[in-house]
């Protein structure tokens, strides 16, 4: 199959751990063609959904820590989404508006023909954070807004609490809020720019202590393994972006459920690979852009990650 991934400019990709990278590898060693392009690549004309996508290639021996791990291939194309296989949108956040226009485009290439993953319709309707409205009874008390008054009355009411923007990634912006903590007032301020941008606050989990989990749902099921994002000593973000420290350890069975029963409901609606968010028993994300973990828990496991997004994807677009 020829297959197109959208990703971030691919020489500031760390090849080594990105989890893109991991199903490029996959792919290609199945035998598989491969193209790229950037976001800003994708484009309307008289009605089609178009790209100017190059194709790599990456030695199987090749080592991943050098500058110059990828090869070019062939000329540089001009093609619709739906002259390919399989698109896999897999540019990182932050949902803009171009992001948004992305999706829009995406929806257009569907119905030319088009198979991309994760949809745009299905990007477009669950934002990483808000998401997990749909699924109260997993969640801890959170609240969505950008009033002064009602963020207060939530800190006043549960006293331990995390606040962070909507539109996120990698534990930027996120800041935990002890009792009588009194910079609050300044926190709330920054975060919704004096009120204008809604943010959201969740009740503190401890939990964290433990780790924030991600567990990897591909076509529907997830995954055996976890991984568990520690907090480095005085920090309360598991993120590894913020210094966490990834421990993959098998998914527990409430987890599983858990993850078996949220996947359940979403089916349908265009989400091939969702990376959820847990902090002990409570669902404080659901990833659907660019999730990532893909090479921690490969490393750490019997279980190679990518081989198995491939396997997935080549059933699902042989049906």
């Amino acid at each position: 199959m020829h297959i197109l991934f959208i990703i971030d400019p691919i020489e500031k990709l760390s090849a080594y751990k990105d989890s893109s990278v991991a199903m490029m590898r996959a792919l290609l060693a199945r035998g598989h063609q491969l193209s790229y392009c950037l976001q800003g690549d994708l484009y309307l004309l008289n009605g089609k959904v178009l790209t100017s996508a190059q194709g790599i290639e990456i030695p199987e021996d090749v080592d991943l820590h050098q500058a110059h791990w990828w090869r070019l291939s062939g000329p540089r194309v001009e093609a619709e989404l739906a002259q390919f296989d399989a698109v896999l949108m897999r540019k990182d956040p932050p949902f803009d508006l171009e992001y948004l226009y992305s999706t829009h485009l995406f929806d257009l290439a569907a119905a030319q023909g088009a198979r991309i993953f994760n949809s745009g319709s299905a990007l477009r309707n669950h934002p990483e954070k808000l998401a997990i409205a749909e699924f109260p009874e997993y969640t801890a008390a959170t609240l969505v807004s950008r009033s002064m008054d009602r963020l207060r009355a939530f800190y006043d009411e549960h006293q331990d609490i995390v606040i962070k923007p909507l539109d996120g990634m990698g534990g930027s912006g996120i800041f935990r809020v002890k009792p009588n903590d009194g910079n609050f007032s300044t926190m709330i301020e920054m975060l919704t720019a004096n009120g204008a941008q809604s943010i959201m606050a969740q009740q503190f989990i401890p939990a964290i202590s433990e780790g924030d989990k991600r567990i990897l749902i591909i076509n529907g099921e997830p995954i055996p393994y976890v991984l568990a994002r520690i907090p480095k000593a005085g920090e309360h973000r598991g993120n590894l972006a913020a210094g966490g420290r990834g421990v993959a350890q098998p998914i527990s069975e409430h987890d599983k459920a858990m993850a078996k029963d949220v996947a359940k409901r979403l089916q349908g609606r265009g989400l091939f690979l969702i990376g959820l968010d847990v902090i002990g028993k409570h669902i404080t994300e659901i990833n659907v852009t660019s999730p990532t973990c893909f090479v921690e828990i490969t490393e750490q496991t019997d279980f190679h990650v990518g081989n198995h997004f491939a396997e997935q994807l080549e059933q699902v677009l042989s049906s």
